[in-house]
C-alpha cells in the first residue's frame, strides 16, 4: 500500500485516525487538516505515529516561531535578496506540479551573506515554499486532483569553488534541512542538468542534510537533459533555454521576469562595509563554552531586543523563558548558528508573559576557537 488517500491499509488507516486524535490539540495551527495532509506526516517517518507526533509538533512550534501564516503577505525579502539570489517558478509539469528552477551558477554566496543575515534567507526559503504549496493548492482546485509536490530543476552549469565557501554551505545545510523537517513529501523530484566535474565535491559536503528518500529523487541528466525535461515537462511550460517554447512576452527564452538570475552582488551592498554599530559589551566565549545572559521581563508584552556580532567565526544563538513559579524553561527562540562574523545580527524577541529571558551565545561546536561577540540587550516596555 501507497499510504496515501484511497491506499491505505488496514494498520494505516488505524495509524491515521490515532494520529488525528493525538494532534487534536494543534491541529487547527496547521495549513491543512485534511487526510491527504496529515499522511504525508506519516509517510515521512514510516507510519510511526509517535515520531510522527514528533515531527509535526515541532512544525507547529516552527510556524509559530518565524511567523510562517503571514509570511507570502506580510514579509518582503531585502532587496539584495529578491535581486541577487537566482531561482524561481515557472511553469507546471505534465502532472499539473508547479515546477522551480535553481540556477547555481550567477549565485554569489559570499557577496550575499555579507549583505543579509542568515534569518533573512531562511524566511526567503520559508515564503518561496509556502508560495509553492499555495499553487499545489490552487493546481489541485483546478485539475481536480491531488497536486502536493514540486518538480524541481537545478541547472549547475557554473558550479565551482566559490560555491563551496563554508559559510554558504553550512546556510545551504540549514536550509536543506528546515525543508526536510518541516515540508515532508513537498519534493516530487530533482533534475541536475549541466553537472560539472567539481559537482561530486559539492554534493559529498551537502548529502548529509539530506534524508535518504530525497536522495532517490535527485536525478543526475547527461546531455541528453532536455529531452529528458521534456518528457516531464510539456515544451510550452518548458523555457526555451530549457528546451521547451515557453518565452516572456517579449520573446526571452530564459524568462526572466519568473525565474531570477542573479549575479555578483555589489559591494554597496555589504554591511560589514556600511554599517558601524556600537555595541555596549565585548565578551568572548571560550571554546566549547556557552554564555548566558539574564534578562528579567516584569511587563507582559514587553520586547527584547538583542544586536550582536562576532569576530572569530559564527556563533549560536537562542532565547529562553524560565518561569518564576515554577523555574519551567521554555524556548523562546530556537538555537541556531549565525553568521554573525559577516553581518550583524538584529533580533526582537516579543516576551508575551513575565519572567526571566535568558539569552545564549553557544560556542559549543567549536573546540578550537573562542569567540568574541559585542552586543547590546534593551527590554522595551510594552505599547501603550
Amino acid at each position: 500500500m501507497s499510504g496515501r488517500v484511497g491506499d491505505l491499509s488496514a494498520e494505516q488507516a488505524a495509524s491515521l485516525t490515532q494520529f488525528r486524535d493525538r494532534i487534536a490539540d494543534v491541529l487547527l495551527e496547521l495549513p491543512a487538516q485534511h487526510d491527504r495532509y496529515l499522511l504525508r506526516w506519516l509517510r515521512a517517518r514510516s507510519f510511526n505515529v509517535a515520531k510522527a507526533e514528533v515531527m509535526i509538533r515541532k512544525h507547529a512550534d516552527f510556524r509559530r516561531t518565524m511567523q510562517v501564516d503571514g509570511i507570502v503577505s506580510d514579509w518582503t525579502p531585502p532587496e539584495v535578496i529578491v535581486r541577487y539570489v537566482s531561482g524561481g517558478a515557472c511553469g507546471h509539469d505534465k502532472e499539473g506540479s508547479p515546477v522551480w528552477y535553481d540556477v547555481a551558477g550567477p549565485l554569489d554566496p559570499k557577496g550575499l551573506l555579507m549583505s543579509a543575515s542568515k534569518r533573512d534567507f531562511l524566511r526567503t526559503k520559508i515564503r518561496d515554499m509556502e508560495m509553492l504549496q499555495r499553487q499545489c493548492r490552487a493546481q489541485s482546485r483546478q485539475l481536480g486532483v491531488n497536486v502536493e509536490s514540486i518538480t524541481l530543476i537545478y541547472d549547475c552549469e557554473g558550479l565551482g569553488l566559490k560555491h563551496m565557501w563554508r559559510p554558504a554551505i553550512e546556510t545551504y545545510g540549514e536550509i536543506l534541512t528546515m525543508f526536510e523537517d518541516n515540508y515532508p513529501e513537498a519534493l516530487k523530484r530533482v533534475f541536475l542538468i549541466k553537472a560539472p566535474k567539481v559537482f561530486p565535491v559539492v554534493y559529498n559536503l551537502i548529502k548529509n542534510f539530506l534524508c535518504e528518500d530525497t536522495r532517490r529523487k535527485i536525478i543526475v541528466l547527461g546531455s541528453n537533459w532536455q529531452e529528458v525535461l521534456r518528457a516531464h515537462v510539456d515544451a510550452e511550460q518548458l523555457p526555451a533555454a530549457y528546451g521547451g517554447t515557453r518565452t516572456d512576452p517579449d520573446g526571452d527564452p530564459r524568462c526572466r521576469t519568473m525565474i531570477n538570475y542573479g549575479g555578483t552582488v555589489p559591494r554597496s551592498y555589504y554591511i560589514r562595509n556600511t554599517v558601524k554599530v556600537q555595541y555596549d559589551n565585548v565578551v568572548t566565549v571560550s571554546r566549547g563554552a556557552v554564555l548566558q545572559l539574564e534578562y528579567d521581563v516584569s511587563a507582559p508584552g514587553s520586547l527584547l531586543r538583542c544586536q550582536f556580532a562576532s569576530d572569530g567565526g559564527d556563533i549560536g544563538f537562542g532565547v529562553s523563558l524560565r518561569r518564576r513559579k515554577t523555574a519551567a524553561v521554555l524556548d523562546v527562540v530556537p538555537a541556531q548558528r549565525c553568521n554573525a562574523h559577516l553581518v550583524p545580527e538584529d533580533n526582537v524577541v516579543a516576551c508575551p508573559e513575565v519572567g526571566v529571558y535568558v539569552l545564549s551565545f553557544d560556542n559549543t561546536y567549536s573546540v578550537l576557537r573562542s569567540k568574541r561577540v559585542s552586543y547590546t540587550v534593551e527590554v522595551l516596555p510594552p505599547a501603550p
